[in-house]
């Protein structure tokens, strides 16, 4: 299922870092999925459900070139996901085959996929910079998926940088790296992340007029309640 247009538009004005404290706030601490870095600087902001893939330990009599074919392939993946998703690939961190190239890539630009997430790296980096598809990831390396890797499988639970993340919940990325929601919690985000940006983003102003830390952040009751009155007027 698609995000409604105006639950992308609150979460791209919503910081990684502050849906971390509003996951934590809630009981969830391991939310940010370890090495997934942005490929490319000045990358986007963007929001999109899971799509997810799974890759195990390489297996010589299946990590083949001749598994591309199969219908259980990376390719055959990459036909099946949704415009607007975000694929998320767990690659178990292993950074010396990648998992995707430039052509693979260049189809998931085509398919309207809103970025690729991963624990693992790509190859053919020039020419995956060059679809200019947002790309997360631990780097980079020459030799393909079948040198280390076998993939499984699509639409299942993964773990990717070592967080469980389920097809359908969303993934929001930035500079700081990507951060899953899970769906069952998305309408709590969507209700809490957006003050909370404010929140902070007044405190920034108060520091910024020379205002010390203790009693601004966290705010104590005398704070808040200024804040509350300049926010309502």
């Amino acid at each position: 299922m698609s995000l409604d247009p105006s639950v992308i538009d609150t979460l791209s004005r919503v910081s990684t870092a502050t849906i971390t404290t509003v996951l934590l706030k809630k009981g969830l601490r391991n939310v940010w999925l370890r090495g997934t870095r942005p490929l490319r600087a000045g990358q986007p902001r963007l929001v999109g459900r899971a799509f997810t893939l799974r890759f195990v330990p390489g297996r010589e009599d299946l990590a083949t070139p001749e598994s591309w074919s199969s219908p259980k392939s990376t390719r055959g993946a990459i036909e099946a996901m949704p415009d607007g998703c975000i694929a998320v690939v767990d690659a178990m961190g292993v950074t010396d085959a990648g998992i995707f190239g430039d052509i693979l890539c260049a189809r998931m630009v085509k398919k309207g996929v809103a970025a690729l997430v991963t624990d693992g790296v790509v190859r053919d980096l020039a020419g995956v910079l060059g679809t200019g598809l947002p790309v997360w990831c631990n780097g980079q390396a020459a030799p393909p998926s079948v040198a280390g890797l076998t993939f499984v499988d699509w639409q299942q639970p993964i773990a990717c940088g070592g967080v469980a993340v389920f097809p359908d919940d969303v993934i929001v990325v930035d500079d700081d790296g990507a951060v899953v929601i899970p769906a069952a919690l998305l309408d709590a985000v969507l209700a809490t992340a957006p003050e909370q940006e404010r929140m902070e983003a007044w405190i920034m102003d108060e520091v910024e007029k020379g205002l010390p830390l203790p009693g601004l952040y966290p705010m104590n009751a005398e704070t808040k309640a200024r804040y509350d009155a300049e926010k309502n007027n």
